[in-house]
């Protein structure tokens, strides 16, 4: 492996399955409550909520990291509040690209499992109730096996949605290694060099990836349409 992915390669390849894993947990812990708010919330901005999260999937992602590089810079509103808590400025680091990382695969996690708790419904909640559970019980007990899929789904999804990033981690992070050059930016400057080669070698990588995510997705729903 070492002849055809150079040290450069391997690191970014580690800092991209680091970013990946870390932002896909993040999501999965947060995204989880506004999942479940957004299908059960009757609020008269549970839309602007809703169009809020889809956003990012429509929003090209030079857009988004623009934004998210004027929040976090030392005039934004979020990097003043970094500086004045002791965390110092985050574009062009690694917490940097989490952040960046957190707000555009958001949809690819939020609305998956947000589907799964719709499409339980109130009544597996409602027995739970008259049988004494406790809500936090209830969750755990009832809705996320039966949530599973969703859960499934979402991982996989945030996940690989984040392996590919590329607009957004360019804008906010640059291209810095070991810190913020990812696999995608690691393409981009072999090509940029002409190392057709290397860069085969990294976008063939990610081809195969991506062809196995969506594989094991369809696979996934094909078993549940069955049961």
């Amino acid at each position: 492996m070492s002849q055809y992915l150079s040290p450069s390669d391997l690191d970014a390849i580690w800092l991209t399955l680091r970013l990946a894993f870390t932002t896909t947990v993040l999501l999965l812990l947060f995204g989880t409550p506004l999942a479940w708010w957004l299908a059960h919330s009757r609020a008269r901005w549970r839309g602007a909520v809703n169009a809020l999260v889809a956003l990012p999937l429509i929003l090209p992602p030079t857009v988004l990291g623009f934004y998210l590089l004027v929040a976090m810079g030392p005039n934004g509103p979020l990097g003043r509040l970094t500086s004045e808590i002791g965390l110092g400025a985050l574009p062009f680091t690694f917490a940097g690209l989490v952040i960046g990382s957190l707000i555009y695969s958001l949809p690819f996690v939020v609305q998956p499992i947000r589907d799964a708790f719709i499409a339980i419904g109130p009544r597996p909640l409602e027995v739970a109730a008259t049988l004494g559970a406790r809500p936090l019980d209830a969750f755990f007990s009832v809705v996320f096996p039966l949530a599973r899929p969703g859960f499934l789904t979402a991982t996989v999804l945030g996940f690989a949605h984040t392996v590919g990033e590329f607009g957004v981690v360019l804008m906010i992070g640059g291209n810095i290694p070991n810190e913020t050059r990812v696999v995608a930016i690691q393409i981009y400057d072999h090509v940029e060099a002409l190392e057709y080669t290397q860069a085969h070698w990294l976008a063939g990588g990610l081809l195969v990836f991506s062809f196995l995510v969506l594989l094991a997705l369809h696979t996934l729903n094909d078993r549940q349409a069955q049961r």
